[in-house]
């Protein structure tokens, strides 16, 4: 395994303090302070992702997941979306959570350009070959935020909530790439949902993959999903797998890191 280097970045959008997370491969621009110190240059930065958690805001599982895309050699800025690291514990304050951003894309989006400011000023963390990627709440972050003009060269949404997503991609950057994997039994990801984003996408001259999976219910990927009691929620083990499987092999297509980045499942 990689060695990795993390740390906690404060910043700000709006006023509310958010506490983001750095995880980097040691070696990464900045990440070794001793050969800097012994005058030794630092390492090239490394294409960055900028993920978004769940609608349990950020919390240790979310670090994890970081953590496991930094051993594939990215640097991951993991945002804060909810402010002073706010991890929801029921269902009436996701659903205000969500319902605040849903109902104030001004401030959702706002709140997505910060975090990628923050990422963008870590020396480990190339913004010129960003990702976004986030599952459930922050795969609907990902496409909003690619819809509405974000300058980022991909974004990847797992199991997003597509419920979310407005459709008027007019602001869209032609030049990005989007990956989606869906279950075909998500609730929020129906085809009312899912058809009016591929044709935004296909208007904006985005170039897509839609990866739908059969007998597949929402947040799929989350191994706790089934002790949550989440109607319409499944965990789905080998989707899961199939789902981060490409997502790897994406994120190297995208970012011209493809050599020497190999699929792993969980």
């Amino acid at each position: 395994m990689a060695e990795l280097t993390q740390r906690d970045v404060a910043y700000e959008a709006n006023g509310t303090r958010m506490i983001g997370c750095l995880v980097a491969p040691v070696g990464a621009a900045g990440a070794d302070a001793s050969a800097l110190a012994a005058g030794g240059p630092a390492a090239e930065s490394r294409p960055g992702i900028l993920l978004v958690h769940d609608a349990f805001g950020l919390g240790a599982d979310t670090i994890d997941l970081a953590a496991r895309y930094a051993e594939l050699g990215y640097a991951v800025f993991a945002a804060d979306m909810w402010g002073e690291r706010t991890e929801p514990q029921g269902g009436a304050d996701i659903g205000r959570l969500i319902g605040s951003m849903a109902a104030n894309r001004g401030e959702w989006m706002s709140r997505l350009g910060a975090a990628h400011e923050a990422a963008a000023a870590q020396p480990e963390f190339d913004a010129d070959r960003t990702v976004i990627v986030g599952a459930c709440f922050g795969g609907s972050s990902a496409l909003e935020y690619v819809r509405t003009g974000a300058p980022v060269v991909a974004a990847v949404s797992i199991h997003g909530g597509l419920d979310l997503v407005a459709h008027d991609w007019s602001a869209a950057i032609g030049s990005a790439t989007v990956l989606l994997c869906t279950g075909a039994d998500d609730p929020m990801a129906g085809p009312e949902h899912w058809q009016p984003i591929k044709a935004g996408l296909t208007g904006a001259g985005i170039d897509w993959e839609f990866d739908l999976y059969s007998g597949t219910r929402h947040a799929f990927t989350n191994p706790k999903t089934d002790a949550l009691g989440m109607p319409g929620a499944a965990f789905h083990p080998r989707n899961a797998a199939r789902a981060w499987a490409r997502t790897v092999d994406f994120l190297g297509e995208v970012t011209g890191a493809a050599a020497g980045i190999r699929s792993s499942a969980r």
